[in-house]
């Protein structure tokens, strides 16, 4: 395919730049998941050392604080084998790590930071607050009404959601861009 003069010809400085570039935003995601955790963990002692058993309301029948030690996932679900949590955990960070790392894309990099230092909280406190191999529970507070959590559970929800609306909109491109090369066959190469 001919060059055409719109087409700038790069070179190696350009490369260079580029990776710095993705160096700097490789630090910011991840300077951004330290952040979070401290935060998390922050709080999390807060709450070991001023909360007790009874909750304060915050906002009556929606939103108080009350200090539980929750050893499953969310919901208390796999409480009895809090080992295999702590693993799922271990294995989660390394994945949000790695495709932080990789990632090439803003939306995505947002989520997966948020993902590394959610994960990365409750992991840090099933090790914190273990008596054997990962059987440590995770300390959580805010209490929904239907749900007790913690700022980590918030980060892994706003992760979600981030991994779900690249998910659609590279779906949608993919489908826009299959649209584009099926009509383009149809009509010899030429552009429709």
């Amino acid at each position: 395919m001919p060059r055409t003069q719109r087409d700038p010809i790069r070179t190696s400085a350009d490369f260079k730049k580029k990776g710095s570039q993705r160096i700097r935003e490789r630090f910011f995601f991840f300077s951004f998941s330290a952040l979070l955790l401290g935060l998390d963990l922050s709080t999390k002692e807060l709450a070991l050392s001023y909360l007790g058993a009874r909750g304060i309301p915050l906002l009556p029948r929606l939103l108080s604080l009350r200090l539980i030690c929750n050893s499953g996932a969310a919901l208390g679900m796999l409480s009895s084998h809090t080992w295999v949590v702590g693993v799922i955990e271990i294995i989660g960070c390394l994945a949000f790590g790695a495709g932080l790392f990789f990632s090439r894309s803003p939306l995505l990099s947002w989520g997966l930071s948020l993902g590394l230092a959610g994960g990365a909280g409750n992991l840090a406190d099933r090790i914190i607050h273990a008596h054997g191999f990962l059987n440590g529970c995770v300390v959580d507070f805010i209490d929904y009404g239907w749900f007790i959590g913690n700022l980590a559970d918030i980060y892994l929800f706003f992760c979600a959601i981030c991994i779900c609306v690249f998910l659609l909109r590279s779906s949608r491109l993919r489908g826009t861009d299959e649209k584009s090369n099926t009509s383009s066959r149809k009509s010899g190469g030429r552009k429709v």
